[in-house]
């Protein structure tokens, strides 16, 4: 597949996710357990940080124990990490800044790929590579939707997923900018919930998260209209005078007789 249809791919799994949750696990048991009660709540998807040494690991037993969850890698910081994630069969891959030696592998990468950039001429360098769909980390500290919407108007076909620093507060605001076709966030994922095990309030946290999800897209859905039926067709040629569609002896065919003219 080229860079392209990849992107394409990529656009459509953080459609939709929607809102991204970015996981950070110690164990494989944590792994399992936050990763279901996400896609219990209804986040279908997740970025694993590569951040502790299990999360290969986990990344691997995630695509095998729970399919149904889609699994980006996220902290690829490298172009080994990157084979590693690939090989352990991750869906997608997520960097936090993209180099130039990164972004050169990551445009070959074999799957979707969301490259990280905190800048416009960041951006600018990875939509030259071909790609379409990137991270904008970290979105509050580099201008936030200030910059998403300045981004809007000279680069419109390049579509953006801002994380770090939103919350559950401003979460809707990010996601009803245009070019946003996902948001990142860890709000529904703390550290000390998944340390203490806290699944119900996880799930009940990502409940609340796809619950935005649907209130900005139904608020935002393009208005559809179709045109009109035709009007009913109430009566057919008959001779040399069309018939009134009162007319008792209307037929099909044939003169019926009516002395009215059908307008």
């Amino acid at each position: 597949m080229t860079i392209a249809a990849h992107q394409q791919r990529a656009e459509s799994l953080l459609h939709a996710a929607g809102i991204l949750p970015v996981v950070t696990v110690h164990t494989l048991d944590q792994a399992r357990a936050v990763s279901a009660a996400l896609l219990e709540g209804g986040l279908p998807a997740i970025e694993l940080t590569l951040r502790t040494p299990v999360a290969m690991e986990a990344l691997a037993m995630l695509k095998r124990e729970l399919p149904d969850v889609v699994v980006g890698a996220g902290t690829v910081l490298t172009v080994e990490q990157m084979q590693q994630a690939i090989d352990a069969g991750a869906d997608f891959l997520v960097t936090p800044g993209t180099p130039a030696h990164m972004a050169d592998a990551l445009a070959a990468a074999p799957l979707p790929v969301v490259p990280g950039a905190a800048s416009p001429t960041e951006l600018l360098a990875l939509y030259a590579r071909g790609f379409r769909v990137c991270k904008l980390f970290p979105a509050s500290a580099v201008g936030g939707l200030a910059m998403i919407k300045g981004l809007a108007g000279p680069i419109p076909d390049l579509k953006l997923c801002p994380t770090g620093g939103i919350t559950e507060t401003t979460a809707a605001e990010y996601l009803e900018q245009k070019n946003v076709v996902c948001i990142g966030g860890s709000w529904m994922v703390p550290n000390n919930w998944i340390a203490e095990g806290d699944w119900d309030k996880v799930k009940t946290s990502a409940a609340a998260a796809a619950q935005i999800v649907s209130r900005v897209r139904t608020r935002y859905a393009p208005v559809t209209t179709s045109a009109p039926d035709p009007p009913a067709r109430t009566g057919l040629p008959c001779g040399p005078r069309r018939c009134c569609p009162g007319c008792p002896s209307f037929q099909t065919d044939g003169p019926c007789g009516c002395s009215r003219s059908w307008r």
